[in-house]
């Protein structure tokens, strides 16, 4: 066999497995669009659903060598998009937003459902006036601050961020515009909450614009970053550097102040067209459209992508 493609990024090396993880032959991956790691290393991927499988389960949950545990989550298929999951004291949840349903859903481990966000009636900004239609709400991802504040971004919808608190009541909403000007958002596909200063940060990727973009908690305006195309999603790890997976082909890592390490596994630039096609046309040790990513507790990374048949990538850290 010929030797396993390396990526690197500034001084960071890593080894790259396509295609990881057991798959069991009643599930076909769609679009795989997040994939997040509970306390016990088990890794859950999220997907769409292939029309051609045989099960609608779309969450999938192997253990940390890529044995298969267990699937679940038919619900979502056709519609699984923004996926999360957040500790709180020594319990974890799984939060989940449908662009098929317009719904954000939290769930426990194990897919019982605790609670259900629809259309944000109660925001200003979502209001449903007489002869019109009612603004477009597309919920694609989500993030959780440390008072169990739920910060939804509406990536594919009217791109503004609502926020709720821990049992669902709405607070606010910010962003929308559509324009560049600070403060406006453009397609807020990944919003995370970044904790690596003094305070919680609410960091958005803003993709249409193709910058990072922060906000403080109650939505005001802090500043931007950049070293981004079409910024996704984000994690981050315990040293401080921020996983950026970006769907123009490419893996972003920044460092603790932002500033830029690198791309891993830059891909073709028609990754657009070969999202569509077989796995004869994903080159090697390159990335075809990464949707979502997150980081193992030994600095590995695992990437799953935006492509019809699916796939999963393990970067196994060399250095």
């Amino acid at each position: 066999m010929p030797p396993l493609p390396i990526v690197q990024a500034g001084e960071l090396a890593y080894e790259v497995h396509h295609d990881w993880g057991a798959l069991p032959a009643s599930i076909r991956y769609g679009n795989c669009h997040g994939v997040q790691i509970d306390s016990q290393g088990l890794v859950y991927v999220h997907h769409t659903v292939h029309e051609d499988s045989p099960s609608d389960h779309s969450l999938v949950v192997f253990d940390p060598q890529g044995a298969f545990v267990r699937s679940w989550g038919g619900a979502f298929a056709g519609g699984a998009h923004g996926f999360r999951l957040a500790r709180e004291g020594a319990d974890e949840f799984l939060y989940f937003c449908d662009i098929r349903r317009g719904i954000v859903q939290k769930t426990d481990l194990d897919g019982n459902v605790l609670l259900t966000l629809g259309y944000p009636s109660e925001s200003p900004a979502y209001a449903v006036r007489e002869g019109r239609l009612a603004p477009s709400w597309k919920p694609t991802n989500l993030a959780v601050a440390q008072n169990g504040d739920i910060y939804v971004a509406d990536g594919y919808g009217s791109s503004y961020v609502v926020r709720y608190d821990r049992h669902g009541r709405y607070l606010q909403t910010f962003g929308g515009g559509l324009s560049e000007a600070a403060g406006d958002l453009n397609c807020p596909h990944g919003i995370e909450v970044d904790s690596r200063g003094r305070a919680e940060e609410i960091l958005v990727a803003d993709r249409s614009n193709h910058r990072l973009q922060y906000f403080d908690l109650d939505g005001h305006h802090l500043r931007f970053a950049g070293g981004v195309d079409l910024p996704c999603h984000f994690d981050i790890d315990p040293d401080g550097t921020l996983l950026v997976p970006d769907l123009a082909a490419r893996v972003t890592l920044l460092d603790s102040e932002n500033k830029l390490i690198g791309h891993l596994g830059t891909g073709p630039s028609d990754y657009r067209e070969r999202r569509l096609l077989d796995r004869s046309h994903f080159p090697a040790g390159q990335f075809i459209c990464p949707h979502g990513a997150c980081f193992d507790s030994a600095g590995n990374i695992f990437v799953v992508e935006w492509v019809e048949i699916g796939r999963v990538t393990f970067l196994k850290r060399l250095r």
